[in-house]
């Protein structure tokens, strides 16, 4: 009986929890279904769904306002940004936990703190090095930045998974006669497959987000949340638009990680393995 209400008592926090995460989305769901004068004139608005603005309003964002053209270009950049680091970041990420050489732990603090380093500090040195190189208001040069601002978040956790990995493996492995490369890349690499996934979500979400950068760097090539402050005016705001982009923003990242929900779990819960 003790464990039926406790498990009740669970399931009731659980569901609160999730109405609680939920509820700002159903309220911009709500936004994007009525007009600026409603929005305005009803503080707070009512909780009422008007399925034709609904409809009209998304037709317009999507289209008229070419929103699907700018989730084209989020998602590539973002897409590609991720995977880049990754695969950059996890070879470097095991030789700094397999290797030791003079000044590892120095570098290792350096590219922690480069993932620390607002950028608004370094906007106008990249602003004048991207227009003379050719890469401003251009995918690759947004692929380039991103790639470089997630490389730091990729390093270090990827560190922390293959640090979870028994050294055993690895001697294991190259005792059988593999070289160092055919270890990582068969032995240990599948065992972090989950951490890779964690990893990839957190790239995934920091490229979505980034504004400041995307901003600077194009004009005529814009990402979702650049897209967004255009509803902002000096005549007002449409609210509703607004909503509506901000509703459909939130769609790619659920999807991702709902493609990868089962290792990002694995990856969540890895550090069974320990030596």
């Amino acid at each position: 009986m003790k464990k039926r209400i406790g498990r009740i008592v669970a399931y009731l926090v659980l569901i609160g929890l999730g109405i609680v995460g939920a509820a700002p989305f159903l309220y911009l769901l709500v936004l994007s279904s009525k007009r600026r004068i409603e929005i305005l004139s009803q503080v707070p608005p009512r909780l009422t769904f008007d399925w034709a603005t609904i409809a009209r309003t998304y037709n317009e964002v999507l289209y008229s306002q070419g929103m699907l053209a700018f989730t084209r270009n989020s998602i590539i950049v973002v897409g590609a940004a991720t995977i880049v680091a990754l695969i950059i970041g996890t070879p470097a990420a095991y030789a700094f936990s397999r290797m030791r050489f003079r000044g590892d732990e120095n570098l290792i603090n350096t590219i922690l703190s480069l993932r620390f380093m607002p950028p608004i500090a370094i906007i106008v040195p990249i602003v004048f090095m991207f227009h003379y190189l050719g890469l401003r208001d251009t995918l690759g040069g947004l692929i380039i930045i991103d790639t470089l601002m997630n490389l730091p978040i990729a390093v270090l956790l990827m560190k922390s998974f293959f640090d979870d990995v028994p050294r055993d493996i690895d001697e294991a492995a190259m005792i059988d006669g593999a070289t160092r490369l055919q270890t990582f890349a068969r032995a240990v690499l599948p065992l972090v497959r989950g951490g890779m996934a964690a990893t990839a979500v957190l790239c995934f979400i920091f490229s979505w987000t980034e504004f400041l950068l995307s901003l600077f760097l194009t004009n005529s090539i814009r990402t979702v949340p650049v897209k967004i402050t255009t509803f902002v005016t000096s005549t007002g705001s449409e609210w509703g638009f607004i909503a509506a982009l901000g509703t459909s923003a939130v769609v790619p990242s659920f999807i991702f990680i709902l493609l990868v929900q089962k290792q990002l779990v694995r990856g969540l819960t890895f550090g069974s393995l320990k030596e």
